[in-house]
């Protein structure tokens, strides 16, 4: 390895290599835990009992970033298959060593020491942290009773893993002709995979999102887009179903071995939420506000479609239609003329230099480093003023068969403060789906997906920039209903006029995006966004009841009782929930995207006031969000950032909404 940012050899990693290095990843922890729970009661001391832990465990966290993270984006269908062997492995392990009596009495040892008592700060909240786990895992429980929940958790893992293999491993879609696909732009038309039947050419249209969500938009004929909506929704099958309502049956029985309510009354005592009741009240509140909204999106959508068609029925598979109609209509915005204006190269020179601007750092491609992919591209992070490279992350843009089907950020390696007084450096790696390119045009992206470049790329931010001392609050690790806030605050620079007329220009032309689109597509920013953020609180609530008191079991029936929140019928025959993948690591917490939106939101007002690009908000956010992680209460880094209580006026304002 060229570099101590150089991980793992990935182009010429084979199965066998990837099992071993997991394998000793695991032997390694092993070793380093018989050294913690084989010393004596009276010698425990921090440094060798928890950060012994911590750098026990660290070889089992850097396999299942580095190596089971294969599972998610490699190609190869041998290595894939070993990797998703092993992230299970992997995840069974770690549950493992949380259940260990002896590794919980190492722990509780020190904890009686006048040494643990005297800790502060990040070491404190470390120690604090472990013992709530341990009670949260059952060590208050009969022996019987910890073994049974052992026995869930460790079923669990299984369960989740097969689900989100079902979701990246299904492959449907619809099949249609070139006159079928009637306002789609040549380009798109090109990418699709072609069938020949009976002399005549057939374009698939797929279930992965570049294909899927365009066709949605732009297709005229609602036959069409309901058969493929269907099809949508019922992805994962109904394999998914069961396993779904198999986890969600040992997620009740664990948490009432433990005695909560609920799975996620378990789940919310360690969120910014804190209590079920929390949610359920913020959820109850935000769609009292909306509906009033979405009440006037939806008659003028159906007045649109009425003026067209003769017709005002507004179907759920037609809403994406005539929002995007309404938007070439009324705001003179076509996403696929905006695209235009979005090749991929002058969108990521564009967030390069919003995001070095802003937090003082630069981005350095580096050809040299291992990959996984032809298609991914490295970068080094140094401090702007220059120095040596402290971080890295990868991007892997584009869609292949049996990749990761969303777009997230995975860390590769955790930032921590090490033993000697070094850091360890952090590497991270966007994946996402975006439309790749093609022999005539390159890959050119929808606003929509160029927010969420910017939302994604935050979290990188987040995980690479960390500077939190232990690897337990190492960059995303915060509050699962906060870590998604300093990312939605990001996606605000995609709505400002300068930020955008910075780098979005037409591929062809070269000529910036015209100011009058601009000025559209932020006047057209509520279109339907009361429709929009119904379906967002649908999408929670449904996830809520899943794992709150009274939900019987059948996971459909709910998904029908609950339709009306979105303000469209239930369309019979379907299972959303089978592909909803974040049933499984959002579990009970799905409600977090809206609750830190508020976050989020609230915190740009500091940008709105000194100027969207302003480097010394942006190095006060560095320095009071991104560096300390998880090492603070999510509620006292948005004090701490704000210099005041936060509030959700500007969230609503956001909306179209008063506050």
């Amino acid at each position: 390895m060229g570099s101590d940012l150089d991980l793992v050899p990935w182009e010429r990693l084979t199965p066998e290599e990837l099992a071993g290095a997991c394998q000793r990843a695991i032997d390694a922890c092993e070793a380093g835990v018989e050294g913690i729970v084989g010393l004596a009661p009276g010698v425990r001391t921090y440094a060798n009992t928890m950060l012994a832990l911590e750098e026990a465990v660290e070889p089992v966290a850097f396999a299942s970033g580095a190596y089971a993270f294969l599972a998610y984006v490699s190609a190869d269908d041998a290595l894939r298959a070993t990797a998703r062997e092993w992230d299970e492995r992997l995840d069974k392990y770690l549950v493992g060593l949380s259940f260990r009596e002896d590794l919980y009495e190492a722990v509780r040892q020190f904890a009686g020491t006048d040494e643990a008592k005297s800790l502060a700060g990040e070491d404190a909240r470390y120690l604090a942290f472990e013992l709530r786990d341990y009670r949260r895992n059952g060590f208050e429980l009969p022996r019987e009773q910890r073994d049974r929940l052992r026995q869930l958790m460790d079923e669990l893992v299984e369960v989740g893993v097969q689900f989100r293999n079902n979701i990246d491993d299904w492959d449907d879609g619809i099949e249609v002709t070139r006159e079928q696909l009637a306002g789609m732009p040549d380009a798109w038309v090109e990418r699709l995979r072609t069938v020949e039947r009976d002399g005549q050419t057939y374009y698939r249209v797929s279930l992965d999102y570049p294909e899927v969500q365009p066709f949605m938009a732009n297709c005229p004929d609602s036959a069409l887009r309901r058969e493929l909506f269907e099809k949508d929704q019922r992805k994962g099958g109904r394999a998914n179903v069961e396993l779904l309502e198999r986890a969600l049956r040992l997620r009740q029985e664990a948490a009432a071995l433990l005695g909560y309510a609920s799975w996620a009354d378990y789940r919310t005592e360690t969120r910014m939420a804190g209590t079920r009741q929390a949610v359920e009240e913020f959820l109850a509140d935000l769609r009292s506000k909306v509906a009033v909204k979405a009440e006037r999106d939806l008659a003028a959508m159906r007045a649109f479609a009425k003026e067209r068609t003769g017709s005002d029925e507004v179907n759920i598979w037609d809403w994406r239609y005539w929002h995007n109609e309404q938007l070439k209509s009324q705001y003179a915005v076509d996403e696929f003329e905006i695209a235009q204006y979005f090749p991929l190269d002058a969108v990521v020179e564009g967030l390069f230099s919003v995001y070095q601007q802003v937090l003082g750092v630069r981005f350095t491609e580096n050809p040299e480093a291992p990959r996984w992919h032809p298609d991914v591209r490295a970068f080094d992070i140094s401090e702007a003023e220059g120095g040596p490279a402290f971080a890295r992350f990868y991007m892997d843009l584009f869609p292949r068969p049996n990749k990761y089907g969303h777009a997230a950020a995975f860390t590769l390696r955790r930032g921590r403060r090490l033993a000697d007084g070094g850091y360890q450096k952090p590497v991270s790696a966007i994946v996402a789906n975006f439309t790749k390119p093609s022999g005539s045009q390159p890959s050119l992206l929808r606003h929509g997906e160029v927010v969420t470049f910017f939302h994604e790329f935050g979290h990188i931010m987040h995980q690479t920039l960390t500077r939190a001392e232990r690897a337990r609050f190492s960059g995303t690790q915060t509050e699962r209903d906060f870590v998604e806030a300093p990312s939605q605050m990001l996606e605000h620079w995609c709505w400002e006029p300068d930020v955008l007329a910075s780098f979005a220009r037409h591929w062809q032309t070269g000529e910036p995006l015209p100011r009058r689109l601009i000025d559209a597509m932020v006047a057209a920013k509520n279109l339907n966004s009361g429709i929009l953020t119904l379906r967002q609180i649908f999408f929670a609530t449904l996830d809520l009841r899943y794992h709150s008191p009274g939900f019987d079991g059948d996971s459909t029936r709910l998904v029908a009782e609950l339709h009306e929140i979105t303000g469209f019928p239930y369309p019979e025959g379907t299972h959303f929930q089978s592909g909803f993948g974040h049933l499984f690591g959002y579990d009970a917490g799905y409600y977090g995207y809206l609750w830190s939106h508020v976050f989020g939101d609230d915190m740009y007002t500091l940008f709105e006031a000194a100027g969207p690009l302003s480097a010394d908000v942006g190095r006060r956010y560095r320095e009071t969000i991104l560096e300390r992680g998880g090492s603070v209460d999510g509620n006292q880094l948005v004090r701490d950032f704000l210099g005041r209580e936060p509030n959700n006026e500007a969230f609503l304002r956001g909306l179209g909404l008063t506050g």
